[in-house]
């Protein structure tokens, strides 16, 4: 059984710097990036949706990058979670005398590298594949999400910026992999009962 590792000597005041501001701001703040915290990514799954709906104007291969977006977060996700066990570093609100605005995570829930992180910057490039706009909107979104994972207290600075790296590149390489299948398989899908899924205008 793996034993945990303890992050602090990598960033560890860093992260108490953070969390101690986190406790002088503003409780509207505070509240504010807590909700963005536990329930961003929705925006993410919301912007494919939209990057998705606009890309059926653009023809059925468009689309079906788009609908391949999904896929590139999923594969992310999985690379991140296999490599979380395989580093074991705990959380920094079980080694750090800090209260921390959100309840730190049960023993055995790895810090690093960040999920959110991950999944949000997966996105993000993933998106860049479907709509420039919507892959800078993305970014910023997810810098949010990487910075209000410190901000809360339930992991360190380089947990997001390694979650960041490993999401953005999967995402990236899922998308280089996966836009050759549409263009194969678009003309044979918009024929059948799936076309409105992919043009706009039909029904």
């Amino acid at each position: 059984m793996l034993s945990a590792l303890s992050g602090s000597s990598v960033d560890g005041p860093l992260y108490t710097d953070v969390v101690d501001l986190a406790h002088r701001s503003p409780g509207w703040l505070d509240g504010a990036i807590t909700v963005w915290s536990a329930y961003g990514l929705a925006a993410f799954a919301l912007l494919m949706v939209v990057g998705w709906w606009r890309a059926r104007r653009d023809g059925a291969t468009a689309a079906m990058i788009a609908l391949t977006v999904p896929v590139a977060v999923l594969v992310a996700f999985a690379v991140n979670s296999a490599v979380k066990p395989l580093v074991a570093e705990d959380r920094p609100c079980r080694h750090l005398a800090f209260r921390t605005l959100e309840a730190c995570p049960a023993r055995g829930d790895w810090a690093f590298p960040s999920n959110h992180t991950a999944i949000a910057w997966a996105a993000a490039v993933a998106l860049f594949f479907v709509s420039r706009r919507l892959g800078v909107v993305a970014s910023v979104c997810a810098l949010a999400m990487a910075a209000s994972r410190v901000w809360v207290g339930v992991h360190y600075p380089h947990d997001v910026v390694a979650g960041a790296a490993l999401g953005g590149l999967v995402g990236f390489l899922s998308m280089i992999v996966l836009r050759r299948w549409p263009a194969c398989l678009a003309g044979r899908l918009s024929a059948t009962w799936l076309r409105p899924l992919l043009v706009a205008g039909t029904a």
